[in-house]
């Protein structure tokens, strides 16, 4: 399979997921960013994000027009996020991959750990 292709199929994964749960697209692009589009870690993390951002914005629309969003419950969030993501943008070279591989992979297993314990 060509790897425009498998970064279509691994783009549109993402966007499933990401739909059905809010959340968790990268957990589909990280990995196959570097095994399919044989992408650094470091530069498969940083390219997530700037996939995930348009499909959560598209999510959000989608679930606004349905009346699905409670918008004053969700302002302090994002005003939090994007201070993190600041954070997160300055720190973010300055921290080994070995150490961002882990926090990953620790994320991950917390979140499934909890949605399976839910």
């Amino acid at each position: 399979m060509k790897t425009k292709t498998k970064c279509v199929i691994a783009g549109a994964s993402a966007g499933i997921i990401n739909g059905f749960f809010g959340t968790g697209g990268g957990m589909v692009c990280v990995p196959l960013l570097c095994r399919w589009a044989g992408l650094e870690n470091r530069i498969a993390l940083a390219t997530t994000v700037m996939t995930i951002a348009p499909l959560c914005v598209l999510s959000a629309i989608i679930y606004w027009l349905r009346n699905g969003i409670e918008l004053s419950a969700a302002l302090p969030y994002l005003v939090g996020g994007m201070l993190g993501g600041i954070v997160a943008g300055i720190v973010y070279g300055k921290i080994s991959a070995l150490w961002l591989r882990r926090a990953f992979g620790a994320l991950l297993l917390l979140g499934g750990v909890r949605m399976l314990l839910q």
